[in-house]
């Protein structure tokens, strides 16, 4: 079964009107389409590329290329030139062209180097393409210019231009003046031709005649009637000989293309025709149009003389263009330039190597698929409607809003089609026919006039003649237009659909109605019957597909999905799936076991009205309102063999890449893991080289080594690792070695580059916020770490203030016991007892710092209380140096208890070294009041009874002080 169908082929829209010119050696045509500039390879009829695909462009005026197939020329309706390298399809410069109107025309020299344009501002102007500026503003026309030529002869520096006024001027461009006016025309003048000596000029125009002049007197030498408006006059080589165009060397010879839409050949010496074209297909379509000659629509507007493909291309009005043969104006190619609503499209011929398509036009157009040549089929008078041919034969059948059907016959030899038999009868349009299908017996049409009928088939039908074809039964169908007819596998049932909602299934020999099918809920724009089931397929403007049991009528699916109409549907894969085309533009493929879409292709952008297979199913034509036909191919088999192939070939690149991981060859491993496309195995193998323990130097060698593509892959694959954070650090490492390692130019070359950077910019950003994030939050817990340790300082100091301020206390209170102000003491002793509690104190202070030093320099060995308790007995020392030696004595004493506590766990330990020294002091002193207390150390109040008793004796404090003095600083 199928899954998936592919474009293989398409043909668009690629003239809508305008100017068409060739290359210099034929091989590709340029027709302006709209803003677009279409170049089309004649060999295949394909779009070759196309200029201009910014739809915010202005349409084309005018475009030209330059003699030496290099510069295009393109003018807009927004007063801009544009200068294209048109083979790269790449612009050159833009420049605004100075007018205050459009261009209409163009025209380059014969050294490609200067183009003149003329406006519909009545100016004409002159640029220098290769200095870029503009060298001649040429002012004289009264009208649009429609036609400017510079002189073939470079020497003369002449410009011929015309224009609306009727006139023809010569330029003198190295005076920049207009040196004579050509005035014979009575209408607009369309067309300009030089002789090869260039000293001869042919004009035509409107007026039904051609002018010739002569270049050097600036004479008219005959004027030549040609008895119909010319749009183009051509001229034939003198040595030439053209026997079947009656033309003999030696004479000039010209060819004119017109309103009658033939080509004819006149001899300039006689001024009289010598050929005339026979069964020009633009003639025969004016005459199945019934039209006057003089219509608008049967005119050539354009010729155009090709020497490299000896061929004469002509432009009709109604978008197609034609070329014939020099020899003998045959037709060699024709394409169709626009082909407006495409209504129905079915295969042809016995290698279906054709297609008939009906266009929303009274025209029949077969196309050749291989080089979309087109043949044009003429006979209908109005818009044809539906197409069907006999799958066995070269048959094809036409129905038309001329209330006929139509029978054509392809000749097998020259592949050209003819018309053989017409059928008239109904009093309406015929908006639906069909072919039998086990022999070409009988054709069966269904109209607006909500008839069926049935007309036989004559046995001998010959090209030549046409034969009218019979109705063998009329039946009236539906109640309201009947818009599909299909003809069963066994040519025994009909089927038609219809607006009233109703598809009905009839009786082929008798037109008996056999069942009615009901259950849309609008109308039925297709029926079709199963190749291999007794079932019938309607599409609907209800948006379903529903199948229908032929033994009861009865719905036995449903298939839903198209959001639109569905204009038409078909069975593919012996009736296994369904194709259905819907007024969107999809064109969906359905399972019908299932019910399920499988693929929905999406290429039209308009109504898909058209939908037909070849007999194997595996090329879908499609044709929509967007004037495109596609050609799908069923890719399915070359899908699942390119899985498979794809497949073993991963197999074998895996298991070199493990082989080259195992060896350790990381350069390798890495361009095949690039090749496979597996970038988080290339992240995993540069993990691997950055855990050695010169991984980085490694890695950085590593990618260096990589060619610029690979290297140009693996930043591709940065911007995958970058977004995760556990395999930025890679990224950023692997991004760091490709800046500083190539080239900012080399770099700038790369096709991803800048792709790349645009994607590792946001989340590198990303990463640097949340690092700085880190930094501060690790500054802030460095920050509360420093400052927890100057807190438990700061605490230290202010217990050390505080035991230092009680021993302060203390000494105050012991000076003031010793001074007692009511003893009638005088001020003087009072101050200097202050004086000495300061000096007490500072002294007390020095002495601690010194303990402590002595302390953490002894290793806590055992130290006699002798060495450390001085007590001077005889001289009654100081009771300060006696408080501090005693505490000198506790502090050792506690670091030999302290060292004999091995109980003590590791947190009172920690403590018991973290304790401040303020602390240490106050635990000294209250140690050294109770030694003093049971020891029988002299007490405060033992020394106020010791100081009195001196004082008795005479001895003053001040004294003593001052020895104390004397004695501390010893």
């Amino acid at each position: 079964m199928s899954s998936n169908f592919a474009v293989d082929s398409r043909y668009n829209a690629f003239y809508t009107g305008g100017k068409v010119q060739f290359s210099k050696d034929g091989s590709f045509m340029l027709c302006s389409s709209g803003n677009q500039l279409q170049i089309l390879d004649v060999q295949t009829g394909r779009i070759h590329s196309t200029i201009g695909q910014n739809e915010e462009e202005e349409e084309i005026t005018s475009f030209i290329l330059s003699p030496d197939d290099q510069t295009l020329i393109v003018a807009g309706r927004n007063l801009q030139l544009r200068q294209w390298e048109w083979k790269e399809n790449k612009i050159e410069r833009t420049w605004k062209a100075v007018h205050n109107a459009p261009v209409t025309c163009m025209a380059f020299d014969s050294t490609s180097t200067l183009v003149a344009t003329g406006s519909a501002d009545s100016t004409i102007k002159i640029w220098d393409i290769i200095k870029q500026y503009c060298t001649h503003n040429l002012r004289g026309h009264t009208g649009v210019v429609t036609g400017v030529a510079f002189h073939p002869d470079i020497e003369r520096m002449q410009l011929i231009s015309a224009a609306e006024d009727y006139k023809i001027r010569v330029w003198d461009l190295m005076k920049s003046s207009c040196i004579a006016v050509l005035d014979k025309h009575f209408s607009v003048i369309t067309g300009l031709q030089f002789t090869e000596d260039g000293d001869t000029l042919y004009s035509c125009g409107r007026d039904s005649v051609v002018v010739v002049w002569d270049l050097h007197s600036f004479l008219c030498l005959k004027t030549i009637p040609v008895f119909e408006p010319v749009e183009s006059v051509l001229l034939l080589s003198p040595n030439m000989d053209y026997p079947k165009l009656s033309v003999v060397a030696g004479e000039q010879h010209f060819i004119t293309a017109g309103s009658k839409g033939i080509l004819k050949v006149w001899n300039t010496s006689k001024a009289a025709c010598v050929y005339t074209q026979e069964d020009s297909p633009v003639a025969l379509a004016a005459r199945s149009r019934e039209v006057e000659e003089s219509d608008q629509r049967s005119n050539i507007t354009q010729a155009i003389h090709c020497p490299s493909n000896g061929a004469i291309t002509v432009v009709t009005f109604d978008h197609y263009i034609i070329m014939f043969d020099l020899e003998g104006f045959e037709v060699k190619k024709q394409f169709a330039g626009y082909n407006d609503d495409i209504l129905d499209i079915h295969f042809l011929g016995e290698q279906e190597s054709h297609i008939a398509v009906a266009t929303n036009s009274e025209l029949i157009k077969v196309f050749e698929l291989s080089t979309w040549n087109c043949q044009i089929l003429h006979g209908h008078t109005d818009i044809v409607l539906s197409l069907d041919v006999y799958q066995k034969g070269n048959l094809l059948v036409s129905s038309s809003k001329d209330n006929s059907i139509r029978l054509w016959q392809i000749d097998g030899d020259t592949q050209k089609m003819s018309c053989v038999a017409v059928g008239q009868g109904h009093t309406h349009a015929v908006g639906a026919v069909a072919f039998s299908r086990l022999a070409p017996s009988f054709i069966v049409s269904g109209s607006q006039d909500c008839t069926i009928k049935l007309w036989s088939v004559p046995d001998n039908h010959c090209g030549n003649s046409v034969t009218n074809l019979h109705a063998n039964m009329t039946e009236k169908a539906h109640e309201k237009d009947i818009n599909s007819i299909t003809v069963s596998p066994n040519d025994k049932l009909l089927a038609t659909g219809s607006q009233d909602r109703t598809a009905k299934v009839w009786n082929a020999s008798s037109l008996s109605l056999l069942g009615v099918c009901r259950g849309h809920r609008r109308g039925i724009w297709c029926v079709q019957f199963s190749p291999v089931d007794q079932c019938l397929a309607t599409s609907s403007s209800d948006g379903t597909i529903k199948i229908w049991s032929l033994s009861d009528f009865t719905c036995v699916k449903t298939f839903e999905g198209h959001d639109t109409s569905v204009l038409k549907v078909i069975f593919l894969t012996r009736g296994m799936q369904l194709m259905s085309s819907g007024s969107d533009g999809l064109l969906k493929l359905w399972n019908i076991k299932n019910n399920e879409c499988i693929k929905t292709l999406d290429e039209h952008t308009e109504k898909a009205w058209a939908l037909t297979a070849n007999k194997k199913g595996d090329i879908i034509v499609s044709g929509a309102a967007d004037s495109s036909i596609i050609v799908w191919k069923d890719t399915t088999e070359t899908e699942i063999e390119e899985a498979k192939a794809k497949e073993e070939d991963t197999i074998i690149k895996e298991q070199e890449l493990s082989n080259l991981l195992q060896q350790k060859k990381y350069l390798k491993a890495i361009g095949l893991a690039i090749t496979l496309e597996q970038p988080f195995r290339v992240l995993n193998i540069m993990k691997e080289i950055l855990s050695q323990p010169t991984g980085q130097q490694d890695l950085a060698d590593t990618v260096l080594k990589l060619r610029m593509d690979q290297a140009d892959a693996v930043l591709r694959f940065s911007v995958q690792w970058n977004t995760n954070s556990k395999h930025c650090h890679v990224a950023q490492f692997v991004l760091s070695v490709v800046l500083k390692g190539y080239p900012p130019e080399e770099l700038m070359k790369l096709p991803n580059f800048k792709a790349t950077v645009e994607g590792l910019l946001p989340y590198t950003e990303r990463h640097f916020q949340r690092m700085k994030r880190l930094q501060q939050q690790a500054t802030f817990t460095d920050y509360t770490w420093q400052c927890m340790k100057l807190g438990q300082s700061d605490s230290r100091v202010k217990d050390n203030e505080a035991s230092h301020s009680a021993t302060n206390m203390e000494t105050e209170n012991f000076v003031g016991k010793t001074q007692d102000p009511k003893d009638g003491a005088s001020q003087e002793m009072v101050d200097e007892t202050d004086d000495l509690g300061e000096r007490i104190r500072k002294a007390v202070q020095q002495r601690l710092k010194e303990l402590d030093q002595i302390s953490e320099k002894q290793s806590g060995g055992k130290t006699s209380e002798s060495e450390h308790i001085e007590v001077d007995k005889g001289n009654g020392e100081n009771d300060g140096e006696n408080v501090i030696t005693n505490e000198k004595t506790n502090l050792k004493a506690k670091k030999k208890n302290k060292n004999k506590k091995s109980d003590l766990t590791d947190l009172q330990r920690d403590q018991e070294e973290e304790t401040s020294p303020a602390e240490k002091v106050t635990t000294r002193l209250e140690h050294a009041k109770k030694k003093k207390t049971k020891k029988g150390f002299k007490t405060p109040d033992s020394m106020n009874k010791r100081k009195v008793h001196s004082k008795e004796n005479g001895i003053t404090e001040t004294n003593r002080s001052s020895k104390r003095r004397k004695s501390s600083a010893k």
